[in-house]
């Protein structure tokens, strides 16, 4: 994405200099072209900062390591039993379940994604390659679709996601949690991580007593924003304002 924003914005650029600063065009078409290159070229430079910015704070690599902190964050609330059974929904590169394999290596776990062209990146051998490179031999990965898993009901002791259903285009992404929630044994955690904000998800206060109505024995929601995993002005500017965890008990 980063490559794509920078390579985009230096064609614009190039496009700005050929027709809007020579000879190649002249008069009206020259002005109106000198303008949407020159805003093409703007906007893709801020958008290519904007990436860059966000690839150095989530980035394992760099100071930041935003992403390490949050996974580690997330796993640190799963507990599974001997022989237990995990599920990560939506696991892009497997770093969750891998991450909570490795603090219960007494159980299992299974990751699920779809794998889109939008994160082309993120694919089944990658995940299996850094489960490996982990150490890691107690997770599985597989294709799923969190609308729809492909589990029968109260069938592991844990699930977990990461900033997953907050991109699939749906007008209830409350039913997107009671699906995952679906399959978690009576007894199971949930550590679930999302952009839990309003205008996405609706009131979520409401959503969690409406769990405790249903019988889960404990549930909460943590804003993530306010020095946990990131402060309230590197979530503004993220773009992950509403950042919360909802954990608890079934």
């Amino acid at each position: 994405m980063v490559r794509t924003a920078v390579l985009l914005t230096a064609l614009f650029l190039a496009l700005f200099i050929i027709f809007g600063l020579t000879g190649v065009v002249s008069g009206v078409l020259k002005t109106v072209l000198f303008l949407v290159f020159l805003v093409g070229t703007l906007v893709g430079c801020g958008v290519s900062a904007w990436m860059i910015l966000m690839y150095r704070a989530f980035s394992y690599h760099g100071k930041r390591q935003m992403s390490r902190r949050i996974i580690e964050g997330i796993a640190q609330h799963v507990t599974l039993p001997n022989g237990g059974r995990g599920l990560d929904v939506g696991c892009g590169s497997g770093a969750l379940a891998i991450a909570c394999a490795k603090r219960n290596p007494q159980a299992s776990f299974v990751g699920i994604d779809r794998w889109g062209k939008e994160y082309a990146s993120f694919n089944q051998p990658l995940c299996e390659h850094n489960a490996k490179a982990e150490k890691v031999r107690t997770v599985t990965f597989r294709r799923g679709d969190a609308t729809a898993l492909d589990f029968p009901d109260e069938c592991f002791d844990a699930v977990v996601s990461n900033y997953v259903y907050h991109n699939i285009p749906t007008s209830d992404r409350q039913a997107l949690l009671l699906e995952t929630l679906r399959v978690l044994k009576k007894g199971g955690v949930f550590a679930l991580h999302d952009i839990f904000s309003k205008s996405r998800y609706g009131d979520m206060r409401s959503f969690v007593k409406k769990l405790k109505d249903m019988g889960y024995e404990k549930v909460e929601l943590i804003d993530t924003t306010d020095g946990m995993f990131m402060t309230k002005k590197e979530a503004a500017w993220m773009a992950l304002s509403g950042s919360a965890l909802l954990i608890g008990r079934k």
